[in-house]
């Protein structure tokens, strides 16, 4: 149990690390904020690359399907938080699915 919450705990660290880097470009580029926005937020992407290294997972192609589930997820819910956005049933559905999928990858024990 404690592994699964070392998991996703770094799987959510990974994806707020993502998704703040990549909002910064964005706002960078596509809403005229200072240069300074993209250089941190290239630096948090380059420290999601080193957060998603730390996973206890050894296989790497896991690691990243797993955490695209979680992503989906939490991209919606910094959505909802940050910009407002509105998920209908159709985006809700989706993401519970991707989790789901997240939990039948890494939940199961393994040799």
């Amino acid at each position: 149990m404690l592994k699964l919450a070392v998991i996703g705990g770094l799987f959510v660290l990974a994806g707020l690390c993502e998704i703040g880097g990549g909002y910064l470009i964005w706002g960078w580029i596509r809403e005229s904020k200072p240069l300074a926005w993209a250089l941190l937020g290239a630096a948090v992407l380059a420290l999601y690359g080193v957060v998603a290294a730390l996973q206890p997972i050894t296989e790497f192609g896991r690691v990243y399907a797993a955490y695209g589930g979680i992503f989906i997820a939490l991209a919606l819910a910094w959505g909802i938080l940050v910009d407002g956005f509105r998920p209908d049933r159709y985006d809700i559905l989706g993401a519970l699915l991707a989790v789901i999928g997240v939990f039948v990858m890494v939940a199961p024990p393994r040799d």
